[in-house]
């Protein structure tokens, strides 16, 4: 993520703010310009941005910034869908009049929001099933039906379609489940780069001249996932889990093995990202030069893999000490065992190729993931 500030007062903003603390204009997120930026009216709904960058382009404000309060991205005024480049992407909200919901509904919108920022600072292919309807990506927030007897919505994602359980949104009940589960973290963010790594194996890999290499790193995806799912439930993880895998689910089948490496791997573009942007420098390991080195910026332009991996394990010491200075949980507990480095560098390769051959193959009548692949 980047850091923004305001073009009028130059306060410190973060992607989430809707008005500058210290100035008082409104704000609202820019994707052409990929910056939060203050907005001036100019009549009949339309506004300007003071910014340089911005001179000559009007914009309007997504629907559901002005009328439901829970977006702060605008759009292009030429664009005639009145939902932002985000929110056109969910298809079925949270019963808003369930208590509750609404503030679920916010929530859940926010952790897209940064999960759409990636996808698009990747340059990865994001359209909505409405412009594709076969290849596009949608998201729905669903609550568990009020009899407790029913079925409960699961997370997961099938044939493009995100779903999101509306109760992840609750915080007390997401910790519920992850001390239940025994997992390091659980996050809303975490689920949309999860669920969202099911979506870009069909996109990048499924048809792909990369499926062959990642049998080679992850395994064969053809073998059976209801079964080896149901062996996960009733035996668990490998006990040596760790040397294979980023976290126990990944042990499951290699859609999840993919779908977790996919989701540390933006966790670690976002981070280095936000590290870049904030100039924070690291001391060369291991070395007695005194100079500091700059965080290099995994997404603007083509970094190795090696000089992301390089500047990403410092950054996280850094990190878990911060924590534990604060007296908190450590803010990054994995351990990068070498085929989970090899699975990261194969990803990193598959984003970076950009392929028009990779990004176009998604034919109907090819084998997909079942809907049972849920998390």
């Amino acid at each position: 993520m980047k850091v923004f500030h305001c073009d009028h007062c130059r306060q410190l903003l973060f992607f989430e703010n809707v008005r500058c603390l210290n100035c008082d204009h409104p704000l609202a997120y820019l994707p052409d310009l990929g910056v939060i930026g203050s907005l001036d009216p100019r009549g009949d709904d339309v506004l300007t941005s003071p910014l340089p960058r911005a001179n000559g382009r009007i914009y309007r404000l997504c629907r559901n910034y002005t009328q439901e309060n829970v977006c702060n991205w605008a759009i292009p005024a030429a664009d005639t869908n009145p939902l932002c480049r985000s929110c056109r992407l969910t298809h079925v909200i949270p019963d808003l009049s369930r208590e509750g919901h609404r503030t679920a509904w916010y929530k859940l919108e926010v952790a897209k929001r940064r999960l759409v920022y990636t996808l698009l600072a990747l340059r990865l292919p994001l359209r909505s099933r409405i412009d594709d309807p076969i290849a596009g990506l949608a998201f729905e927030f669903l609550a568990d039906p009020p009899d407790p007897s029913a079925p409960r919505v699961l997370t997961g994602h099938a044939e493009g379609l995100i779903t999101l359980n509306v109760a992840e949104a609750d915080d007390a009940e997401r910790e519920r489940i992850r001390q239940h589960f025994h997992e390091p973290y659980r996050t809303l963010l975490g689920h949309f780069r999860h669920e969202s790594g099911h979506y870009y194996w069909d996109r990048l890999i499924r048809q792909s001249d990369r499926l062959e290499g990642f049998r080679a790193v992850f395994g064969n995806e053809q073998v059976d996932y209801d079964m080896a799912l149901s062996k996960y439930h009733s035996d668990g993880p490998p006990a040596n889990w760790q040397d294979q895998f980023i976290s126990a689910y990944s042990s499951v089948h290699p859609w999840e093995d993919w779908a977790e490496t996919w989701a540390h791997y933006l966790h670690l573009v976002d981070s280095l990202e936000t590290a870049n942007a904030c100039g924070v420098r690291l001391l060369p390991p291991r070395s007695e030069d005194p100079a500091l080195r700059s965080i290099p910026n995994p997404v603007n332009d083509r970094q190795s893999f090696d000089d992301l991996l390089e500047s990403w394990l410092p950054l996280t010491y850094m990190l878990n000490n911060l924590n534990r200075g604060l007296g908190l949980l450590d803010a990054y507990p994995f351990v990068l065992a070498n085929p989970v480095v090899k699975k990261l560098r194969f990803l990193h390769e598959t984003v970076w190729s950009n392929h028009p051959s990779v990004l176009s193959q998604v034919q109907s009548n090819q084998a997909r993931m079942p809907e049972s692949v849920m998390k």
